[in-house]
């Protein structure tokens, strides 16, 4: 899995699936110690899930302290008026008319086809 991928969306979340995930590979290569060769491969799978998870579980933590950090840096006032309604109107309105407020036109089953054929 990319680390981009692994780091989007809620680390802890996916720290947790990974810890769980990396404990049942250790309850598998316990089941089967009797084969050496498997054991190593489902003990070497769980160390490294479990090893992930840790390092995601670290990670969300510093992030979540970052975030805190940012959160009190910014003043109150400065927050009050980006929160503002009359602000969340201009942007609306800002962005409407840099991307146009018409949304585009859905394309024919021609412009379709043709797509289709050209990939």
């Amino acid at each position: 899995m990319p680390l981009g991928q692994l780091l989007r969306g809620d680390p802890s979340k996916n720290s947790k699936l990974y810890l769980a995930i990396g404990g049942l590979s250790l309850v598998k290569a316990i089941a089967i110690r009797k084969d050496r060769e498997r054991f190593r491969r489902e003990l070497l799978d769980a160390g490294l899930f479990i090893g992930v998870g840790l390092a995601l579980r670290q990670y969300s933590q510093l992030k979540a302290e970052k975030q805190a950090e940012l959160e009190q840096q910014v003043p109150d006032w400065a927050v009050n008026i980006a929160t503002s309604e009359p602000a969340k109107q201009r942007v609306r309105t800002m962005a409407q008319q840099r991307l146009g407020s018409q949304p585009e036109p859905e394309p024919t089953l021609r412009e379709r086809a043709r797509a289709m054929l050209s990939m």
